[in-house]
């Protein structure tokens, strides 16, 4: 049995491999799955004609306070949601690699936060976006900094900022204002916290503080001491391993991540129509 990381949105099968007994069982694939959504349709299909677990490493979801707060909605404490808000000010670093695509923050960086949205709150029904350059990356693109919300039936509006300029001063003495935060609000309660990758790679962990009018009416701040980067790694490949094992579709299946790779399309297919798009 062979698990492969599957890091840069495609397979290479050795040449040769079966007659060494080889045979692949499980891929853990790192975000984005493909490029756009019709590529990653494609690799999905080869993964189930050739019987081999497909699970996508969108490792958001193993962040503590985005599992602290999943299980707050699904108990009701925030009530009905009402807005939910990423704010990211923050400078990736730029595989160069990603200089050969036409698509970056949205594709590479923002997928995170779409995949939360869903995550969290379930499909969207439409979706609207707009970017613009990054001075700091010098080579070709055009989603530098990218705002996007998405809508539900239910009204609920999910909106993130992912500004990767994150203006630093002119000299390396510059204080330093980068953060990724969230906060979500609700009829009976709110919710909001941190996450640490912005100062990777010190170790800084996520933050989760929440208040609902159904508990003792008080604010409530647990904490932890693993951080998002890398230990939510761990949620990821266990959720392939106890797959395979089962023989069932892995938490963050492929299949299920078409979804996410849907709404990636849909923001791009808005920021070139300049139009709300409509995914459901």
């Amino acid at each position: 049995m062979i698990f492969i990381y599957w890091g840069e949105s495609k397979i290479t099968w050795k040449k040769g491999s079966n007659n060494f007994g080889i045979y692949i069982k499980g891929i853990l694939a790192q975000k984005p799955l493909a490029l756009n959504y019709n590529h990653a349709q494609e690799a999905v299909k080869t993964c189930k004609e050739h019987k081999v677990i497909l699970g996508v490493n969108q490792n958001m979801r193993y962040d503590q306070s985005m599992r602290a707060l999943k299980t707050l909605l699904e108990r009701g404490l925030l009530g009905e949601t009402i807005i939910a808000t990423i704010e990211m000010r923050a400078t990736p670093f730029w595989q160069d690699y990603l200089k050969e695509y036409d698509r970056l923050t949205i594709l590479n960086m923002s997928i995170h936060h779409i995949d939360i949205f869903r995550y969290l709150f379930g499909e969207p029904s439409k979706v609207v976006a707009s970017t613009r350059t990054d001075p700091r990356t010098r080579f070709k693109h055009t989603d530098g900094i990218a705002i996007y919300i998405l809508e539900y039936e239910n009204g609920l509006i999910a909106m993130s900022l992912d500004d990767t300029w994150a203006w630093q001063g002119e000299t390396d003495d510059s204080e330093r204002d980068v953060y990724l935060k969230w906060r979500v609000e609700g009829t009976d309660g709110m919710a909001k916290g941190t996450i640490g990758w912005p100062f990777y790679p010190v170790p800084v962990p996520s933050t989760l503080d929440f208040y609902s009018n159904k508990s003792k009416g008080t604010w409530f701040r647990p904490r932890w001491k693993e951080v998002w980067f890398p230990d939510a790694f761990a949620g990821t490949m266990a959720q392939l391993l106890r797959a395979v094992e089962e023989g069932a579709e892995p938490e963050i299946s492929g299949e299920d991540n078409l979804k996410t790779m849907a709404l990636v399309d849909a923001c791009y297919e808005s920021v070139h129509e300049g139009k709300k798009i409509r995914v459901l």
